[in-house]
């Protein structure tokens, strides 16, 4: 019985002393969920910049394609024109 009796008292805490103890969690939770939203913050705007850089990417690809068969294009006429043109 004198057991049990010391071991409820050593395990009392104030309220007070608990107050202090949650008013730090809390402290720190709020820090951590303002570094969160940060992280988040640039997180999406690292994600935008992604997309517009693959779409403009994705831009490039097209105009260079086109460009090659102009140059395609230019160069078969090239070989035609030479083809065509009398020896001497």
């Amino acid at each position: 019985m004198v057991l049990v009796g010391a071991v409820g008292l050593g395990g009392c805490a104030t309220k007070g002393f608990v107050r202090e103890q949650v008013a730090t969690v809390n402290q720190r939770v709020d820090g951590l969920e303002s570094r969160l939203q940060e992280t988040d913050g640039t997180a999406k705007a690292a994600l935008a910049e992604a997309r517009a850089a693959s779409g403009q990417a994705q831009n490039n690809g097209q105009r260079l394609e086109q460009l090659n068969a102009r140059v395609d294009g230019i160069e078969q006429r090239m070989i035609e024109a030479q083809r065509k043109r009398p020896r001497n």
